[in-house]
């Protein structure tokens, strides 16, 4: 079948990012109404996204992130509607993060010269900065809370 050949040339080309703790899961349907099909692959929260696509060959490539999340992102998820008092992907969060754990974040991404934008993208998603607009531009419209220190 077409889509698992995509996902085999996705393993072939992408495959040596496991060693740096990516996981690909396989195929997820996401829409079945128009059978709409992912690669869904999970890594852990210190992982150079920018290393990882966007898409490829006209699939999205979905990643969630696994393992244990550091103090920054810890959120009491039993509280009722938590996700409209929380944002766990909050900007703010991940400079927090990387303000305090720089050193070991550069030696577990193997770039001890990286500067904290560069830690930031690479944690954020891919680009900080578009995620950093994206996360306002959803504030002001009330989709998700503003980030508040506790």
């Amino acid at each position: 079948m077409l889509l698992y050949d995509t996902l085999e040339r996705f393993e072939k080309k992408f495959g040596h990012l496991k060693k740096k703790g990516l996981r690909i899961n396989g195929l997820k349907m996401i829409d079945p109404k128009r059978k709409k099909h992912v690669i869904d692959v999970s890594r852990p929260l210190i992982f150079d996204n920018r290393l990882l696509p966007k898409s490829f060959e006209g699939l999205d490539v979905k990643a969630i992130i696994h393992g244990d999340l550091p103090n920054e992102f810890q959120i009491d998820r039993t509280k009722p509607d938590w996700q409209k008092k929380e944002y766990i992907w909050a900007p703010e969060r991940f400079e927090i993060f990387v303000d305090r754990c720089g050193p070991e974040i550069k030696k577990q991404l193997g770039n001890l010269t990286m500067s904290r934008d560069e830690m930031l993208s690479a944690l954020c998603f891919g680009d900080y900065l578009a995620h950093k607009e994206k996360t306002q531009q959803m504030v002001k419209e009330g989709k998700i809370p503003s980030y508040a220190s506790n």
